[in-house]
């Protein structure tokens, strides 16, 4: 591979022109795209075959329920009645009836259906429109919030929430931007050129340009989660970034040693670039695996996702030796442009992992048990679905109004779904059954369809929709329906039903991840012992990463520093895909760090003095390369959406946990540890291909012999 990528990079360059111009075709034709062909994303989250969601369907077939639903709460001036003044309510519920979109708006006093309580002080009314879902435009929600506003002039407290005026993630933000500054200020102190640290942004940025345009292409033809976008811009800007790195690292290291630009720009992508392919494959193939979990909506963004970062390794091996090939000496600071001029070994990774190495007993306990203290609360981590709206927002304000009136449930209702020829009389038999169990605070009387083959039961639990009662009274209320042909459904009730789902499957992936991250290190260091220390690092990483995230988002500790509005279970969808990110994110770590030992230990080297030559070597460019990806994943935390929110800040700690206390500290310790044992192989694995993921086959340069940073790209 190494080979094949240095002539490929030497191809790069020579037609450094066609390859530029290509890739900023394959750019505006994916604007373009995105532009007439894009559709639009959907807010709901369900697993096809579960009884939740057949159920749910059924309903929205037989019972004609209409699209999108948002409830328009009133609330009577304190001390007074909507029945003192029912001609404001009348008028607001004419007003929404006649809002663009809007299919029927209910009346909170109709004998029929009534939705005013005990006190007469609190009513709502249930605006239908006629997009489903996720598909409700801008310009309705905002006609819709401009009646609800309008309707505060007449005393009374109006607030409006539900599915209807949800948001879709956004991606580019204010935040956002200042994770992008800061990510460049590292590569410029990194590189001590802002020239070259332009232009790995830039080259960085095309990649997760054509991959999110891509997905926004993709959503005309499929239906796809609206964090679908954000998660892979995510990713692919912080792999982007790195990838480039390590190539544009290398590339500075050749010419700072003699080289002139061609050949330089090829070792680099021969070496480095065989490293970032490695890497990328670890992290695809993280992602692709979510598609062995069964979850449909998940395969979607691991697979999404995963497109995106082969883009980002195709611009890396590709696009940048292109650029490179422009930038040629000016990649370096004007003092080192001279040819064979080599930067000084400032003694900081050096001074570190010597006493690291000394102290190893010490650095590894510390390590194991710092993480393990924060991995603590992931013990008690809860999922769910259910979205938890900004607390001074609206749909938050018409929660908190609904919960007081008619009690915590109204904003998580369970419908129980009878089909049959007896439907209707099942139905109105159960009411009294489902009344007594436990949790249970309102049951309605079976409303029936058109024929009769069907019939509904609102239940409205004691509880609100995030709890841990209203997912027992979800289990009990299936255990008193056993063998009768119903159904319980509803939003909640499909939370429940794929936050179990996630659940289940968690373990089975983290095997799956466990196992295939044994396998690779074992190629790559044809080694046992190695290998394994890597995989515990991993999962302290994991452990580190959820704990602290449960603690942050479930417990509101530290809310105000990340801008939470309210705790709450984690999103459903958190544990699974952290976990697959993290993988390929610390794999790429220990390839980079750990293999620079490998090889000066391959080459001579006692155990402890190989772990001091590789980790001077490529300590600094794994320090730079989490300092970025820390900082691109954090900018999407202080005004992320819940869904993005919670997953950012997952892999934000995961990063910091993984680099600077897994590799820079446990790894380095246990391997010191170890001493020659870490590096056996039993001699029936020897058979087994050796993976050269940097390059040596290009290079036979004696590893102590290099300068700082020679092997920090490769």
């Amino acid at each position: 591979m190494a080979r094949l990528l240095y002539r490929l990079g030497m191809a790069a360059q020579r037609r450094r022109l066609a390859v530029v111009l290509l890739w900023l075709v394959v750019l505006v034709g994916s604007g373009v795209g995105a532009l007439t062909l894009s559709g639009t994303t959907s807010n709901s989250f369900s697993i096809p075959g579960q009884e939740s969601t057949t159920a749910l369907e059924t309903i929205t077939a037989e019972f004609d329920s209409g699209g999108a639903k948002a409830r328009v709460v009133v609330r009577a001036p304190e001390g007074r009645t909507l029945t003192e003044n029912p001609q404001a309510v009348g008028e607001l519920v004419a007003e929404l009836n006649a809002l663009p979109g809007v299919v029927g708006a209910s009346n909170p006093f109709d004998p029929a259906a009534p939705a005013v309580n005990r006190d007469m002080d609190t009513a709502y009314s249930t605006v239908v429109y006629a997009a489903p879902m996720g598909e409700v435009t801008a310009e309705q929600q905002d006609a819709l919030l401009r009646t609800v506003e309008a309707a505060r002039a007449d005393g009374m407290t109006v607030e409006v929430t539900g599915e209807a005026v949800q948001a879709a993630p956004h991606i580019g933000g204010a935040t956002e931007a200042v994770g992008v500054v800061i990510a460049l200020l590292i590569l410029a102190l990194t590189y001590g050129s802002l020239v070259a640290a332009g232009m790995n942004l830039l080259t960085a940025s095309v990649g997760v340009g054509i991959g999110v345009l891509g997905i926004t292409i993709a959503t005309g033809f499929m239906d796809l989660q609206s964090t679908t976008t954000a998660l892979a811009g995510m990713l692919g800007l912080a792999v982007g970034i790195d990838y480039a790195l390590f190539i544009i690292n290398r590339y500075r290291q050749e010419l700072r040693q003699g080289a002139d630009v061609p050949t330089a720009i090829g070792v680099a992508v021969g070496t480095a670039g065989s490293a970032v392919v490695t890497a990328g494959i670890t992290v695809i193939i993280a992602l692709v695996g979510l598609v062995v979990v069964g979850i449909p909506f998940l395969s979607q963004m691991g697979v999404a996702a995963a497109a995106t970062i082969v883009v980002a390794v195709l611009v890396a091996i590709t696009l940048v030796p292109a650029v490179l090939g422009y930038l040629g000496r000016r990649a370096l600071p004007r003092k080192q442009r001279t040819a064979g001029v080599e930067t000084a070994d400032r003694g900081f990774h050096a001074g570190w992992v010597g006493a690291v190495t000394r102290r190893r007993v010490a650095a590894l306990l510390l390590a194991i048990v710092g993480l393990g203290v924060i991995a603590v609360p992931v013990t008690a981590m809860r999922t769910t679905l259910v979205p938890t709206p900004a607390a001074d927002s609206t749909q938050a304000r018409a929660q908190q109004l609904l919960a007081d009136g008619f009690g915590p449930g109204v904003n998580g209702p369970l419908i129980v779904l009878f089909e049959g020829e007896n439907a209707v009389q099942a139905a109105n038999q159960a009411v009294g059954p489902i009344d007594a169990i436990d949790g249970t605070a309102i049951v309605t009387p079976g409303i029936p369809n058109r024929d009769g083959t069907a019939a509904m039961v609102t239940v409205l639990p004691e509880s609100g929709p995030t709890s841990e009662a209203t997912e027992r009274l979800v289990a009990d209320l299936r255990a008193h329906l056993d063998g009768a042909d119903a159904a319980v459904t509803g939003a909640t009730a499909v939370s429940v039903d794929v936050a179990t789902s996630l659940d289940d499957a968690l373990p089975v992936y983290l095997v799956l991840v466990v196992g295939l991250a044994l396998i690779l290190l074992v190629l790559v260091f044809r080694s046992l012992l190695v290998p394994l220390v890597g995989v515990l690092g991993f999962l302290l990483t994991v452990g580190a990463s959820l704990g602290a995230t449960v603690a942050v988002f479930q417990w509101g500790w530290l809310a105000d520093a990340v801008n939470l509005d309210s705790a709450g279970p984690l999103i459903s969808l958190t544990p699974i895909l952290v976990i697959g990110i993290l993988f390929g994110l610390a794999m790429d770590y220990q390839i980079f760090l750990v293999s620079r030992m490998h090889e000066a230990h391959h080459k001579g080297a006692a155990p402890r003095a190989a772990i001091v030559t590789g980790f001077r070597q490529a300590a600094p460019v794994v320090v730079a390369a989490a300092l970025i990806m820390f900082a691109v994943f954090a900018g999407f935390v202080p005004a992320g959406e819940p869904a993005i929110k919670s997953i950012a800040f997952a892999l934000a700690v995961g990063i910091l946990a993984d680099a600077f206390v897994v590799r820079m500290v446990l790894v380095p310790a246990a391997l010191a540890l170890l001493g020659e044992r870490a590096w056996w192989l039993p001699r029936w694995l020897r058979w087994l291909p050796t993976l050269d993921v940097e390059g040596a086959a290009l290079t036979d340069r004696p590893a102590q012999a290099e300068p700082v940073g020679a092997g920090a790209a490769r």
